[in-house]
């Protein structure tokens, strides 16, 4: 394996090639081990994964502060080269509900001071909102963090799940390095108009969801139960006849893969590496083992031909189901 490296934007920091979302090891996807994952974070950072990605919201802080754990007890040369990207705005009751988005500049300021603590640095690499606050413009929350930045508490803009006026909107006032935002081979909404405008503005992709979420990495069964802490259990995509027929798309996948002596996980993380140098994965692994299987796609070559086939494999829009239920596809930014 041989790490490669892509910057984020055109004002952005160098990273590497892959990055690694933390959420998965404290929120929604069931029961996850600290220690192991604590060790799957060590294990990114010596394998040379510079991008670590968090929010604020997941599990209410206690994604911040394993990520902070994770940090503390690394050799201090891997803890000088992560770099930390963290989402803030939602908003959580006691009961874990989502209860709205917060961007006002008071709020943005409230909750870097909060994360600074739980991570326990100095600054933040990438910050974020991570869903547009319908009643606060989007030009006000980045003003806020372009103040961040003056004083030395956050280093660069990102934004999140938000569509291309606003990318355009947010770029006119401060420079942004990267949009968050989902990307897989069955998520690829943002081939129409949001990936001509990061383009067009030298702002680059940090993409999520390149697994959709282990639906199409080749590890999830169609008889698999899923806990009642796991959202997958009342996503679309997962449900009833969508699984089914979602699965059908992954053995598709699996005989490319077989074919050339890959997982399916791996060819599909190298699809989205095939998409361009602007576009840097996140993958959610909670595990060493997973961790080592991602980071195999950087030794995937894929040429035309095997673009093509898993294009006749997995055609765009093939996926069925939406990717979030509809309350939480009604928070997300088309605009």
């Amino acid at each position: 394996m041989t790490m490669q490296t892509r910057s984020l934007g055109t004002t952005g920091p160098q990273v590497s090639a892959l990055g690694l979302g933390c959420m998965g090891m404290s929120a929604l996807y069931g029961d996850a081990d600290r220690t192991e994952s604590i060790a799957t974070v060590h294990a990114a950072l010596e394998a040379g994964v510079t991008l670590l990605d968090t929010g604020d919201f997941y599990a209410m802080g206690h994604n911040e502060m394993l990520v902070g754990e994770a940090l503390r007890t690394a050799p201090a040369a891997l803890r000088e080269q992560a770099l930390v990207s963290v989402k803030f705005g939602a908003l959580r009751s006691p009961d874990g509900d989502w209860i709205g988005h917060d961007g006002r500049p008071a709020a943005v300021k409230n909750f870097a001071a909060y994360s600074l603590q739980r991570l326990g640095v100095d600054h933040i690499d990438v910050y974020r909102i991570a869903r547009l606050d319908p009643d606060v413009p989007i030009e006000e929350t980045v003003g806020a963090i372009s103040e961040l930045i003056e004083k030395g508490y956050v280093r660069h803009v990102g934004l999140s799940e938000v569509g291309a006026d606003t990318i355009r909107r947010a770029a006119a006032t401060a420079p942004i390095a990267d949009l968050q935002i989902e990307y897989s081979l069955i998520s690829r909404g943002i081939e129409e108009s949001v990936l001509p405008a990061t383009r067009e503005l030298g702002i680059s992709i940090t993409a999520y969801g390149v697994l959709s979420r282990g639906l199409i990495s080749g590890h999830f069964t169609r008889d698999r139960q899923l806990a009642a802490n796991d959202f997958r259990a009342y996503s679309p995509r997962f449900q009833g006849e969508n699984l089914q027929h979602n699965l059908d798309l992954v053995e598709a996948l699996r005989k490319i893969a077989e074919q050339k002596g890959v997982s399916v996980a791996q060819i599909a993380i190298a699809w989205v590496l095939s998409r361009g140098d602007d576009i840097v994965p996140l993958v959610g692994a909670r595990t060493r083992e997973r961790l080592t299987e991602s980071l195999g796609a950087l030794d995937v070559t894929l040429d035309d031909a095997d673009l093509a086939a898993i294009e006749r494999a997995v055609p765009a829009d093939a996926a069925a189901g939406d990717r979030y239920p509809a309350p939480q596809m009604a928070h997300l930014g088309s605009k």
